[in-house]
């Protein structure tokens, strides 16, 4: 059953706090990997590229964590455990641009790679838990 993000907890969303994702290898090894990330108010949005480690073991098992540690008080942490409800490609790049505007201060995401297609993954909360 879905999880609401508590308020006090939004602004991890507005800084530019990584995330940490953690997937699992196909024989059952955790895989982690910092990301950014972002909220829309029902569930956590990260981007990847296609092909990625991260993108096929979601792909094969949507069950994933993330840690968001605050970049202000690095004891202050969000871990969310959920799965992944929907892979998809529409609104990939408009995403990662958004977010290289938080992360980074530019416009657009400057690291694509030639024949790069970009991923966006929407995380369903399952399980929330933190230090405040």
């Amino acid at each position: 059953m879905a999880q609401t993000i508590p308020d006090h907890y939004l602004d991890l969303f507005e800084k530019r706090a990584f995330a940490h994702l953690a997937t699992l290898m196909p024989d059952g090894q955790p895989q982690v990997t910092p990301v950014w990330c972002d909220f829309d108010g029902q569930h956590i949005l990260i981007n990847s590229a296609r092909g990625r480690q991260k993108d096929r073991n979601m792909r094969r098992d949507p069950r994933v964590t993330l840690c968001i540690q605050d970049p202000d008080n690095p004891y202050r942490y969000l871990e969310i455990r959920g799965r992944v409800v929907e892979i998809t490609e529409r609104g990939a790049d408009a995403h990662i641009d958004r977010l290289a505007q938080k992360y980074l201060g530019v416009e657009r995401y400057p690291y694509r790679q030639p024949g790069e297609v970009r991923v966006l993954y929407k995380i369903e909360p399952l399980h929330i838990s933190g230090l405040a």
